[in-house]
């Protein structure tokens, strides 16, 4: 029985994502203003591709070459990547490609829309909740209502830990009082109720023009 002969995995590399541009660091100072050190520069590259562009960032101390071969551009960083230039160690690296995708501005997707106040529409499975039923305590408005003014009724007993609740009807301080009264309280005079006295605003004094 023979073996199958080892199918040998063939990988398709598309070298278009690969970067093609490098960025070379720790270049001379002077490379930036002396035109005969760029020819020189500018000709190690030139070997490798000669239509290579170059673009110079002096304040960041860098330059951006770029090639229009992705092969190119790998070449010329494997053979001059921390070679000495003009007494500098000059390092290149592979500039990041950056991929926007579309020139304008999309609007975030939908997912979470239903936070925005007002909301455009609910979430979907969403539904009102119901509300509970009012709890009403008939006895108590009705031993309220049995109570005239100046009594009172107590709603919790005091125990060792918390203290007694209880409701005081306040009296009828106005001058027809609905409620029934004695006969003894309507012979007495009512106090009068203090009457509250506004601050006076100070007076205005313009000040002197110069």
């Amino acid at each position: 029985m023979q073996r199958p002969a080892t199918e040998e995995a063939t990988v398709d590399v598309k070298f278009t994502d690969l970067p093609n541009a490098l960025i070379a660091c720790k270049v001379p100072e002077d490379l930036f203003k002396e035109d005969t050190l760029k020819g020189s520069f500018e000709a190690l590259f030139r070997s490798f591709e000669p239509e290579v562009q170059f673009q110079y960032f002096k304040s960041f101390r860098r330059v951006r070459i770029s090639f229009s071969d992705a092969l190119a551009a790998a070449e010329a960083r494997l053979r001059l990547h921390k070679t000495d230039f003009k007494g500098k160690e000059m390092r290149l690296y592979f500039a990041q490609s950056v991929h926007i995708g579309s020139p304008r501005l999309e609007p975030p997707k939908p997912d979470k829309q239903f936070l925005i106040s007002p909301p455009a529409s609910p979430p979907v499975g969403w539904e009102q909740s119901k509300d509970a039923m009012p709890v009403v305590n008939y006895d108590l408005l009705c031993a309220i209502s049995k109570l005239g003014p100046g009594e009172k009724y107590e709603l919790h007993t005091a125990t060792p830990t918390t203290p007694s609740v209880v409701i005081h009807v306040c009296d009828d301080e106005r001058g027809d009082s609905s409620a029934p009264d004695d006969s003894d309280q309507d012979d007495k005079p009512r106090p009068l109720r203090p009457k509250i006295i506004q601050t006076r605003r100070p007076d205005f004094t313009p000040g002197v023009e110069q």
